[in-house]
């Protein structure tokens, strides 16, 4: 079902566009994601159905044959045209041997299950088909799930035209509650007939293609000398007890030799029979050793030796059929009369545990899969079959070996090549999970491989660690101007005596980490820290024109910042005291163990003589720092000129606040 759900997107959204399919999914509560070859309780399908019918503004027959159409498209482009186009030579053939597809498709989906531990069953319907005097045809249809029957119109039909070129009508005339089966209680009767698109005088409906050129040939055979026909017939006629005619027709040599059509050799048969059958019995049920004969009360006339060696009371001869075997499909009672009516269909018969040997009944029980066929003049059925085994521990399990199996039979074959596909696919599994796992490592690689650069680019600037990551020497690089910032704790060596060391480093950790986060949000590169100092830069590695606006706003951003941050002595917030100042630097990566990306020049002597000259929870600007930032919004106070250790007087100021931005604004708040 989940094959047939995805189907039904696939024609939903090709006649009538994404759009509607969304909309009938969501009324059928159906998630996209789900429609997948996977196995759908029968709910899911009507809803889509139902909900489609609504959305369309269609019937429902209408929507299911239209589905139906689409549907023998859809298998077509997914691998199953050969397939399907080798089931028969007519429309009949076709019809009837669509059990035995179903049966095989079950086979492999069982297996396909089986190496993937899924659950679930394949369950297809069954059909039937009988052909009527008018040429016309019933076609009975077996299903467990209920209200899907008018897709069989729209499959059959698109079948009938696509590979026999004849368009086909038809009508249910029967619809009941099957009593005679165990399984499929719906039984639909369908009324086929059609009308060939190019029809052939005389053409029975449902033959095949070539049937034309067998009818034209037997109105060239009506024409020849009656005289010559006599005397070929005569000819022909004389075979004695040999199998085989000796001598052809005129018209049979003249037919073999005549190519009419599309390159096709008109050969008719006609099959010869000897008068008494040559083998004897002996030899007959060991190169048959699965088979048996059975009478219309069931009772066991003959069986295959191999039968009787897995089933011992089979060797008890006329005893009834049913007591040690169960019919497993088609599923119907175990009766002559049932079997008769599905004789077209493949029959299962599986073993009854209750009669095998109590040493043998923990043994999984044996299944058999052949043909019926009805023996009139001996008024007797001939079951030929053979074990149903998919693998080589399927026969180990039931104490079998492939001695047991005919040579001719082609179970030994497919025993062998299904060991061989389950091997591969154990090995493709096998290189699945391989491959999982290697998507798993190479995730669980990629994922630290990120932290350790999200690690590294927070020590080096990107461009310097992605360098260094490649073996380059970083070369040393000189900014013509850029803006340096460095803090420090007030009263740190007071606070350091007082209190215990961890107290120190929780202080600082939840100081710098507010600090971090502010490098952020106004793009500034956090150089280093050292004690209580914090140093930052504007304008290194990358130089961009407003590095001073973005380090006072940083600055600004600090002093509220440290406003957080507990005293551990006094239990008063903590007060900063800020330097900024304007310059150029030379930077470049010192050191091979723990490189860092230092800053080199005068302009970071100056920056930390105004952190140091400062004042406490005060930004102190250089003049050069000022000048950056006197005509961008801020609002600055002069100090004056003050004595630098080093630098003799120097005029400064104090950063007050940014008068376009607020606190929230600052400090990246929403």
């Amino acid at each position: 079902y989940g094959f047939i759900n995805t189907c039904l997107k696939s024609l939903v959204v090709e006649k009538y566009g994404e759009e509607t399919w969304e909309k009938l999914r969501l009324q059928a509560g159906v998630q996209d994601s789900f429609l997948t070859f996977e196995v759908y309780k029968d709910e899911i399908t009507m809803q889509l159905v139902d909900k489609a019918c609504k959305v369309l503004g269609v019937p429902a027959d209408l929507v299911l044959r239209e589905f139906g159409k689409y549907f023998f498209e859809f298998c077509k482009r997914s691998g199953y045209d050969h397939m399907l186009r080798t089931l028969g030579g007519n429309l009949y053939e076709f019809i009837e041997n669509l059990d035995a597809l179903h049966s095989y498709l079950s086979l492999s989906y069982q297996a396909s299950l089986s190496s993937n531990c899924s659950a679930g069953e394949m369950n297809a319907p069954s059909f039937r088909v009988e052909k009527n005097e008018d040429g016309s045809m019933h076609l009975h249809y077996y299903s467990d799930r209920r209200g899907l029957c008018h897709i069989v119109p729209g499959i059959i039909g698109a079948a009938a035209l696509d590979f026999f070129n004849i368009e086909i009508s038809m009508k249910i005339v029967n619809q009941t509650e099957e009593e005679e089966r165990t399984g499929k209680k719906e039984h639909i009767v369908f009324l086929v007939t059609q009308n060939p698109l190019f029809p052939c005088k005389g053409r029975n409906e449902f033959s095949s293609s070539s049937q034309c050129l067998v009818d034209s040939e037997k109105q060239i055979e009506n024409q020849l000398n009656k005289e010559d026909l006599e005397r070929a017939k005569n000819t022909n006629g004389d075979t004695g007890n040999s199998v085989c005619p000796v001598k052809k027709s005129h018209w049979k040599t003249l037919r073999g030799i005549i190519t009419l059509g599309k390159g096709k050799l008109l050969r008719g048969f006609d099959p010869v029979y000897p008068k008494s059958l040559w083998i004897d019995t002996k030899t007959f049920c060991n190169g048959l050793p699965f088979h048996m004969v059975f009478d219309k009360e069931l009772k066991v006339k003959q069986a295959g030796v191999s039968i009787q060696k897995i089933v011992p009371g089979i060797q008890t001869m006329g005893i009834s059929l049913d007591q040690y075997f169960r019919i497993m499909h088609p599923e119907v009672p175990f009766t002559i009369s049932s079997i008769q009516k599905f004789i077209n269909s493949q029959f299962v018969f599986q073993t009854r545990r209750e009669m095998m040997p109590e040493s043998w009944r923990e043994r999984p029980m044996l299944e058999l899969r052949g043909q019926m066929l009805w023996m009139e003049p001996l008024q007797c059925m001939l079951y030929l079959c053979s074990p149903l085994l998919r693998s080589l521990h399927e026969l180990e399990e039931r104490q079998m070996h492939l001695a047991d199996i005919a040579p001719h039979d082609a179970t030994r074959d497919l025993i062998l090549l299904n060991q061989q596909r389950l091997a591969e696919m154990e090995l493709s599994s096998q290189l699945e999970r391989k491959k999982e796992e290697l998507r798993e490592l190479s995730q669980h690689l990629e994922e630290e491989k990120k932290k350790t650069e999200a690690l590294l680019y927070a020590m080096l600037p990107q461009h310097v660690a992605n360098q260094l990551k490649e073996g380059k020497r970083v070369e040393a690089g000189e900014f013509k101007e850029c803006t340096i910032l460095f803090s420090d704790v007030v009263t740190f060596t007071n606070i350091c005596a007082q209190c215990e060391p961890i107290q120190i480093v929780l202080m600082l950790n939840s100081m710098y980490l507010r600090f971090d986060r502010l490098t952020t949000v106004h793009d500034v590169y956090k150089v280093e820290t050292i004690g209580d100092a914090y140093m930052v830069v504007g304008g290194v590695p990358v130089p961009v024109p407003t590095h001073a606006e973005r380090v006072a706003n940083f600055a600004l951003g600090m002093i509220m910042a440290a406003k957080g941050v507990q005293n551990p002595v006094s239990g008063n917030p903590i007060q900063i005291r800020v330097g900024i100042h304007t310059g150029p630097v030379l930077a470049g990566v010192v050191g091979e163990k723990m490189p860092r990306y230092c800053l080199f020049g005068d302009t970071v002597n100056i920056a930390s003589r105004m952190e140091s000259h400062g004042v406490p929870s005060k930004i102190h600007l250089s003049s050069s720092a000022y000048q950056c930032l006197k005509y961008k919004n801020f609002e600055i106070t002069e100090r004056g000129e003050i004595e630098v250790k080093g630098k003799g007087k120097m005029h400064t100021y104090f950063l007050i606040r940014n008068k376009s931005a607020t606190e929230n604004e600052i400090m990246g708040r929403p």
